[in-house]
């Protein structure tokens, strides 16, 4: 006998847990069902990889290598001495872990709460709106739905002549489990990934070298903006070699042999570790079975309309697996926007007010269009931009790198971007996804009192500059 409800989701990520709990919310009998499981118990573990092996436990050891260095480089500004100072990593990692069980807890007691059912295993789309789920063990079962929703998530590109081992060459799970600082760290792929986790090793004292094939450093950030980013990282002691292509990564001893090409001739470099940090995909191998209706992409994403729907009756698909940005806060608007659609309801997320950020040191932020992309559109535009190191908050934190730049249509001044490096921007940038949402002007923010001292004044200040009427920097 099956089990019938009215949404069953495959997927307990922050894309499908988020649409479980809201469709509950809307009064329907809502299953969820996820494969991953606990480091130390093999219990279900909800979240997905945002909270298992990606957001959260990265965040937590951007947090504590940060905090290491500050101890060993920046605490001394301040007068404060600390001699002989180490870390341990394993219980850096410890932390790490708790922090993501908490977590699993949490989204298991909103479950509880909301009356969702989950389901621990691999889910299937059948045809007739059916889903087996596979546990663990091999044991099946099967469940029924008026509507499905595909959150299956993504996984890490693999390259083929660096093939994950868990131990020498690691993709994102592998490198937050390190049990000690590699002496040396190489990476391949400036992404979010690769620059936040080479971060983490090179603050507890790893010699790192991110090797990027595209010619250009961060090409999807404003031109300004990773500038300012590249040049912060290089004084951090990170060696980016952009325009690499590696060849070649030979595991010999515990060392790993890469070959790469700078565009002039073959290189050699020889590290401890390697993480291969080159983008994900959809992780759609054994979501659909044959005779289901929903179709894939050359990509392997599920194809679906500008409403997440796949054109099977019933049948919607959200978050890494469909096309848009990969990113957490994106998959859960996009399942509210779905259960709110199933329960009648008005349901959108616009892709052009979502905002990115790397949480590196600076961290770097964005929403909207950069410079080249306006300029490619034939758009005019206008821009203010305002440096931290004006901002007595910024000064009196020691945190002066970077800046905000915005961009404003040149003839009706409405935001079309906002654009940001340094202390803090992962907060600053909703200032402006807020008013591009409400379709604000760079006057509109120019003209809202912003509280002194803060970071928030370098918006403030940048704002005034888009019309040349900044008050702290000369126009």
């Amino acid at each position: 006998m099956s089990e019938t409800f009215d949404v069953v989701v495959i997927g307990g990520g922050p894309g499908g847990y988020v649409a479980a709990i809201r469709a509950a919310q809307l009064g329907m009998k809502v299953a969820c069902i996820d494969a991953f499981k606990g480091k130390a118990d093999g219990k279900l573990a909800l979240g997905g990889t945002c909270l298992n092996v990606g957001c959260i436990p990265s965040k937590a050891m951007l947090d504590s290598s940060r905090q290491f260095h500050n101890l060993t480089h920046m605490f001394a500004d301040h007068g404060i001495t600390a001699d002989n100072a180490a870390i341990n990593v394993g219980t850096m990692v410890a932390r790490k872990d708790k922090i993501v069980k908490q977590f699993n807890g949490g989204v298991a007691s909103l479950f509880k709460a909301n009356k969702v059912t989950a389901f621990h295993g691999f889910g299937t789309l059948h045809a007739g709106n059916v889903v087996k789920v596979k546990a663990h063990d091999g044991t099946e079962i099967e469940l029924k739905a008026t509507n499905i929703i595909l959150a299956a998530g993504s996984i890490s590109i693999e390259l083929p002549f660096a093939k994950f081992d868990g131990k020498h060459i690691v993709d994102n799970i592998g490198a937050l489990d390190f049990d000690a600082t590699p002496k040396r760290l190489g990476v391949i792929g400036a992404g979010v990934i690769g620059l936040e986790m080479g971060s983490v090793w090179k603050r507890l004292g790893a010699e790192v070298t991110i090797l990027e094939a595209l010619p250009d450093f961060l090409a999807a950030v404003d031109a300004d903006i990773s500038k300012i980013a590249l040049r912060e990282f290089k004084k951090q002691g990170l060696d980016i070699k952009t325009g690499c292509k590696v060849s070649k990564a030979e595991i010999k001893g515990d060392e790993v042999h890469l070959t790469y090409n700078d565009g002039k001739a073959d290189q050699q470099l020889v590290v401890d570790k390697l993480l291969v940090a080159v983008g994900r995909r959809a992780a759609t191998a054994g979501l659909l079975a044959e005779g289901c209706g929903v179709k894939l992409t050359e990509r392997g994403m599920v194809e679906v309309d500008g409403h997440c729907h796949t054109g099977v009756d019933g049948v919607w698909a959200i978050g890494d697996c469909v096309r848009g940005p990969m990113l957490a806060h994106k998959a859960s608007e996009e399942g509210i926007a779905v259960a709110e659609m199933i329960a009648g309801l008005p349901g959108h997320v616009d892709f052009n007010t979502v905002p990115w950020v790397i949480y590196t040191e600076p961290e770097i932020a964005w929403v909207g269009q950069n410079e080249k992309e306006l300029k490619d559109a034939g758009i005019p535009y206008k821009v203010g931009t305002f440096p931290f190191a004006a901002i007595g908050r910024a000064v009196a934190m020691n945190e002066t790198a970077g800046m905000v730049k915005v961009i404003a249509h040149a003839e009706t001044d409405r935001i079309l971007g906002m654009h940001l490096c340094g202390a803090n921007v992962s907060e600053l940038v909703h200032e402006g996804v807020v008013a591009m949402e409400f379709k604000g002007s760079a006057e509109d923010l120019a003209r809202i009192c912003h509280a002194h001292p803060t970071l928030s004044e370098a918006v403030h200040e940048a704002a005034l500059a888009v019309d040349k009427r900044a008050i702290h920097k000369a126009n």
